[in-house]
């Protein structure tokens, strides 16, 4: 390994009690004269959230890959993102920059990782607090990991720092990379706090640890260690749903009690905020539409279902202080999680509201689907009904919105399980993993090739520098 590192430090993503802004951008420095006090190596693993924004500047487009390729929406814009059009139709390639850039994305953020893993011993500060870096960056790893094997599948594993030139390796199959992640995880559950002070919003937890343990497992098919991952989660006391829906959207309610784990936004810099303001807004509000719901999405929410509402604009509905008309959308449709009025943010490119990674619904609907795949149907539909219980209690008639779900049999509980996430969940980056995880995407999407499209191709430009790593099947 040369002695040279890379340590990008985005000051986009905000740690006020760390003064990170009243730093230098570090460029190219040697690791032997970096880390050497706690601050430095506090610096180093901040470097490590940057790429997880979606702004502008990373060109994060892991909200494309879970979104318009699904049911839930079709891209609209004004032609000028191609590749986001290919993914619409399926007619996506190895040269779509999409998936080159966010190959490059979450490969810095794991290589920032392993700079800080490689290095910590190096810094002087107490054991606790090197244990704290060390499970944030084995997270922080992991969740890169987890977003390539979602998108690629087989991928290249590093779990150290490696010189360039040993860097043109074979893919390591998705099964061992997704045991890695869970082990990772669990390491990294060990020495992370339950509960961070304000100031330090956004930073891994124990909870966000064990949540993404649970998912990892989910996608592995071990429902046994999804049971006993959620159950360690309710076990810490730390997260219950918000009384309001909405309230998981909004700037003003972010980082609360619902929230395992999310990733923070600011718009104090013209393209470092959270650029879905930009990519899912109507053009009509001087945004792209680049997602614009599906009718199909609108006709699976239940009658009277208020997240409906909370979640697409239909005509003659309020849209950020302008009555939506059909004519905003193709679709006659659009999303409003995650935006916000333009007049509302510094930056009217730019939106600053968090992005919510994983949250405390989620790992409910993991439960249920867990134990439901293991026989467990009665056990199911406890989780299960306290999602459905706080959607219901925000309808216009609770006393008869939203059914209770008495099922016994097994396929009709995971018939309502797979419906819940798509209502609860919709425009959250869940639904194309998801149907291809169910092994239903063939039946729903339209130009859909099984045992093809259930990953997404490897950048030709990584093939073309690497002989060793052989293309996704199909492409």
């Amino acid at each position: 390994m040369t002695k040279a590192i890379y340590l990008f430090i985005i000051s986009g993503f905000l740690f006020s009690c760390q003064g990170i802004l009243d730093k230098e951008p570090i460029a190219t420095l040697d690791a032997g004269s970096f880390f050497k006090t706690e601050a430095d190596a506090v610096q180093a693993i901040n470097a490590a959230y940057g790429p997880l924004m979606f702004n502008n500047k990373n060109n994060n487009f892991y909200w494309a890959f879970s979104t318009i390729t699904s049911d839930e929406a079709i891209t609209g814009g004004d032609g000028s993102r191609p590749g986001l059009v290919e993914m619409d139709a399926f007619t996506y390639t190895p040269r779509t920059e999409e998936f080159n850039t966010f190959w490059k994305v979450n490969y810095e953020g794991i290589t920032q990782c392993n700079v800080v893993l490689a290095n910590l011993d190096k810094a002087e500060m107490s054991v606790a607090k090197r244990n704290e870096l060390r499970g944030e960056a084995l997270f922080l790893r992991s969740y890169y990991y987890f977003l390539l094997s979602q998108v690629f599948g087989d991928v290249p594993l590093f779990t150290t720092l490696v010189a360039p030139e040993n860097l043109k390796v074979a893919k390591t199959a998705n099964s061992i990379i997704l045991a890695q992640i869970y082990n990772d995880c669990e390491e990294a559950a060990g020495y992370l706090p339950s509960i961070r002070p304000a100031v330090q919003a956004g930073r891994a937890t124990k909870g966000a640890a064990l949540a993404l343990a649970a998912k990892t497992a989910l996608y592995q098919k071990d429902y046994n260690k999804v049971v006993e991952k959620t159950a360690q989660i309710k076990a810490l006391n730390v997260y219950s749903l918000m009384a309001d829906y909405r309230d998981n959207f909004k700037k003003f309610t972010q980082n609360n009690a619902e929230s395992v784990w999310e990733i923070q936004h600011t718009n104090l810099q013209l393209g470092l905020g959270n650029f879905l303001n930009q990519w899912w807004m109507s053009k009509k509000l001087t945004g792209y539409g680049f997602a614009e719901a599906r009718e199909e999405l609108v006709k699976a929410f239940e009658t009277d279902d208020p997240r409906r509402k909370f979640t697409i604009a239909m005509n003659n509905e309020d849209y950020f202080g302008v009555v939506y008309k059909n004519s905003f959308s193709s679709t006659r449709y659009s999303p409003i999680k995650y935006l916000q009025n333009p007049a509302e943010v510094t930056q009217p490119a730019d939106g600053d509201i968090n992005y919510t990674a994983i949250r405390f619904a989620e790992v409910l609907l993991w439960e249920a689907e867990a134990l439901n795949e293991l026989g467990r149907v009665a056990e199911a539909a406890i989780p299960l009904e306290v999602v459905r219980n706080r959607a219901r209690s925000q309808a216009v008639n609770p006393a008869t919105a939203l059914p209770k779900i008495s099922t016994t049999d097994i396929a009709e509980m995971r018939a309502a399980i797979r419906h819940e996430r798509q209502v609860e969940l919709a425009f959250e980056m869940h639904r194309f993993f998801d149907l291809v995880r169910w092994g239903i995407a063939g039946d729903l999407l339209p130009g859909f090739v099984k045992d093809k499209h259930e990953r997404f191709p490897i950048p030709q430009t990584e093939i073309d520098l690497n002989a060793n790593l052989l293309q996704n099947p199909g492409y």
